[in-house]
């Protein structure tokens, strides 16, 4: 059962703290490319059929996990690999959590149960690639940090989450045995509130993926103005993808589209945040560019 995500102590400012709310309002009628709302966080998906010869005829296995920008984008990000790459996706995201609540040995100090732990989803799926995208839980919700808070102790906080990281790969690793799969370290886009932090966490990933050879999907740059990387915005000029999609743009007139509502600062999807967690329910720019994102960089990897 997924926890709901309940409110806790929020940073100083007005962020409106997610890993943490899932979008409430009903599906809309999809565009050509992304989302599939109302599909199960933890439903292994069947291939897609190959749609051009640049799409191979055995794709990729791919597991993504995360907080609640993963539990957003999960169906968008499962819709692009099996389109693009004809990947057999599963995932098993749960809003509030950071990396240590996918650690095997947590005990009951975690809001992911042991059956959706990474090494045991490793274990019984055999992924190729396992995305992680985490935007760094620094508010102290869930248990297994201990209480731990970037607000409270910037270095214990630190110490703290890089060890997590790699203590994660390390269980993945172990877990794929012979065949140790790929992680995926997705970086994030910008913290309005605390920018230094993100800074840190993505400069965490990129390292642990540089000693353990794995890969980094700088999804956050792709959700930042160009030459800002760190500078947080509402809005960003629409793209050419998003100008051939026009739901996509939102404010075509301005040649512009919305990455966040007015009063979430955190999240990209373009509905309200609800207590109960599950996939984004509407056309959200800002999930299908972290999507496009991720998916590129595992197909730029992966040969059948």
């Amino acid at each position: 059962m997924r926890t709901p995500w309940i409110v806790g102590v929020l940073l100083t400012g007005v962020l409106l703290l997610g890993a943490c709310g899932d979008p409430s309002s009903g599906p809309e009628s999809a565009p050509p490319s992304p989302a599939l709302p109302g599909a199960s966080a933890t439903t292994t998906h069947q291939r897609a059929p190959a749609s051009s010869p640049s799409v191979p005829a055995v794709g990729p296995r791919v597991l993504y996990l995360g907080d609640s920008l993963a539990m957003e984008a999960q169906n968008v990000l499962g819709q692009q690999l099996r389109t693009d790459l004809n990947a057999t996706y599963r995932s098993a995201p749960y809003s509030g959590t950071t990396l240590c609540d996918y650690l095997e040995g947590t005990g009951a100090k975690s809001l992911v149960p042991d059956a959706d732990k990474a090494a045991a989803l490793v274990r019984s799926l055999h992924p190729d690639y396992v995305v992680l995208q985490f935007w760094g839980n620094a508010w102290g919700y869930t248990w297994c940090m201990d209480g731990i808070t970037y607000n409270a102790s910037q270095q214990r906080y630190f110490t703290r989450y890089k060890a997590d990281l790699a203590r994660l790969a390390e269980q993945i690793a172990d877990a794929g045995g012979g065949k140790r799969p790929k992680i995926v370290w997705v970086l994030q886009g910008p913290d309005p509130i605390t920018p230094d932090r993100v800074r840190r966490v993505n400069e965490m990933y990129e390292q642990q993926a540089a000693a353990s050879g794995d890969l980094v999907a700088d999804a956050g740059a792709t959700v930042s103005p160009a030459g800002a990387r760190y500078t947080w915005t509402q809005y960003l000029p629409c793209t050419s993808y998003e100008h051939e999609h026009p739901d996509y743009c939102t404010q075509p007139s301005r040649d512009r589209t919305a990455l966040h509502l007015d009063k979430d600062y955190l999240h990209f999807c373009l509905a309200p945040t609800t207590s109960t967690p599950k996939p984004c329910p509407a056309r959200s720019p800002g999930i299908l560019r972290i999507a496009r994102e991720i998916t590129g960089v595992i197909a730029k990897k992966f040969s059948p």
